[in-house]
């Protein structure tokens, strides 16, 4: 095993182990703790990401407000499913969002409830004519 041996430290000026051989002076531990002071980075600014491409907030807007306008339209849930509360809140994309997003013939205005039936059970909303195959 190879021991490292002891050199003369600029710092204290007495042989000891040298920890850091900086501009050509050589510094133990202690001393090189003493006269440098951890240098940290300068703290960068986080870098924000956009949340949302620009031709996806560009399709929201537009899906925003022709919602707003479908709905303005139906007011009432055209689901009429038993459990349905009548006043239609939501959108139902009757071939799914996707590339449909904006193809208002297969929207249908829903209730919260309807809708939520519609989602868990796709067999029986295809039956009805509420969901079309998405492909």
């Amino acid at each position: 095993m190879i021991t490292p041996k002891k050199k003369h430290c600029d710092g204290c000026e007495q042989e000891k182990l040298i920890w850091k051989n900086f501009d050509g002076k050589k510094y133990c531990k202690k001393c090189w703790s003493k006269e440098n002071k951890p240098i940290l980075a300068p703290a960068k600014k986080p870098v924000k990401l956009k949340s949302k491409s620009t031709k996806l907030a560009a399709l929201e807007s537009l899906y925003s407000k022709l919602r707003i306008d479908y709905l303005t339209k139906h007011s009432t849930c055209e689901a009429k499913l038993p459990i349905c509360t009548f006043q239609a809140t939501d959108i139902h994309h009757k071939k799914g969002r996707g590339p449909f997003l904006l193809d208002v013939p297969s929207w249908i205005a829903v209730c919260r409830v309807c809708h939520t039936w519609i989602e868990l059970h796709p067999l029986e909303a295809k039956e009805l004519g509420l969901s079309e195959n998405r492909l």
